[in-house]
């Protein structure tokens, strides 16, 4: 297995970890927080106050299995990168589109990618996604690990995320474990 780290920030974590760990060749997804300027942030800090992270998934994936600009493609279609520090009523720079790359190779894929994608097809406004050097990946608290598999009758997953895996699921169901 060739292990690889790849670092996205797509709105709530608890959507984008459901979806990546439901993929074949995804070792695990880790919610977390990235692009910030406090160290080990916590959930309530990263809400609160101005820290200026993103939630991420941090994905450690087989790249022989998946690679990462397939990771990046699933990435353009599982949030709207046309939002501005948002995802659908989460509001604020937390939420905002981001990728975070822990290589040049992988800074290079990231802005091929994003070229090939903010062509209109996906979204007829401009993408506002970040791409941004790792500088460090903070995983969030415990609770936040899985949530969405823990808590599937939680009001906020019932109505956003479980639909929003439910959409990714019948669209890519050819990757999935």
């Amino acid at each position: 297995m060739s292990k690889e780290i790849a670092v996205l920030g797509a709105g709530c974590f608890w959507c984008v970890e459901g979806i990546f760990n439901s993929i074949n060749g995804v070792e695990q997804a880790i919610s977390g927080f990235a692009g910030g300027n406090v160290e080990n942030p916590t959930y309530r800090q990263v809400c609160d106050t101005d820290t200026n992270h993103a939630e991420v998934v941090e994905i450690t994936f087989d790249n022989e299995v998946i690679s990462y600009k397939e990771l990046l493609e699933i990435f353009w279609n599982i949030h709207n990168p046309t939002q501005l520090n948002r995802q659908g009523n989460d509001v604020g720079t937390q939420y905002r589109s981001s990728i975070f790359y822990t290589s040049e190779e992988q800074k290079k894929q990231a802005e091929e990618s994003l070229k090939e994608f903010d062509n209109g097809t996906l979204y007829e406004d401009k993408f506002v996604t970040t791409i941004e050097s790792l500088d460090k990946f903070w995983p969030a608290e415990d609770y936040h690990q899985g949530y969405y598999n823990e808590n599937p009758d939680q009001p906020y997953c019932s109505a956003v995320v479980g639909p929003k895996i439910a959409k990714f699921k019948s669209k890519f169901k050819q990757i999935l474990k």
